[in-house]
């Protein structure tokens, strides 16, 4: 039966794959790659051969259509992206739309993604949360913020080592010098670190030490 199986894999430590997501991978016809190179190292570690086929931001509308032809011939079809959960910030959400517009099944197999590690790691109110992922790079980054600036429940962003600065000043600048944030970095790996404070303290210490990695920004709400 032709089934699209949306795959997390690991954000760090390959330990982290599920066998389920093992079985899966080994088991259907080919698999859709953010980046097949990054792909193919996890397949090999895990002795894993199987067709890729590239499925990234640059190309996934092109694709979507031939892909769903070959689900609708019976095949089934693994989508992974380089680390985490897909369509988290990632490529995943059109062709899942475009599977359920033309009634072929998707599952989605738990497993890894950043932000819940680093929310918990937080020590932050977890039972309610908004995911934000990446912040708009110009167009649009203010009026976000200024949107955000009243959000009571905890938020979450993704951020790239070199604007990490820049959006921490930017949250001391739109919530205050002295909210509370956490920053976590390099999860599950051997240089994981995770620095809480105020903003204020926070650009403090990366104005002083090394940004590497990829980086889980977890803003506390603002009191009520």
């Amino acid at each position: 039966m032709s089934k699209l199986f949306l795959v997390p894999t690991p954000i760090g430590n390959l330990n982290d794959i599920t066998l389920r997501a093992l079985e899966t991978l080994k088991e259907v016809d080919f698999i859709l790659a953010e980046d097949t190179r990054q792909t193919l190292k996890l397949l090999k570690h895990f002795s894993i051969e199987k067709r890729l086929v590239a499925h990234h931001q640059h190309n996934e509308h092109k694709t979507s259509e031939r892909i769903i032809d070959s689900l609708k011939n019976g095949e089934t079809i693994a989508l992974v992206s380089d680390a985490g959960t897909p369509a988290i910030s990632d490529p995943g959400f059109l062709l899942t739309r475009e599977c359920i517009k033309n009634n072929i099944e998707v599952e989605c197999l738990p497993g890894a993604t950043a932000f819940v590690p680093a929310l918990v790691n937080s020590g932050f109110p977890c039972d309610k949360f908004v995911f934000e992922g990446f912040l708009p790079h110009k167009k649009g980054r203010q009026t976000r913020l200024n949107f955000l600036k009243e959000e009571t429940r905890t938020i979450i962003f993704y951020e790239s080592t070199h604007r990490l600065l820049k959006t921490l000043n930017q949250f001391a600048e739109f919530f205050g010098e002295d909210r509370l944030v956490s920053v976590s970095r390099e999860l599950t790996k051997m240089h994981e670190e995770t620095v809480r404070g105020t903003t204020k303290e926070v650009i403090e210490y990366y104005n002083n030490n090394v940004i590497k990695g990829e980086i889980v920004i977890v803003l506390h709400g603002a009191e009520k």
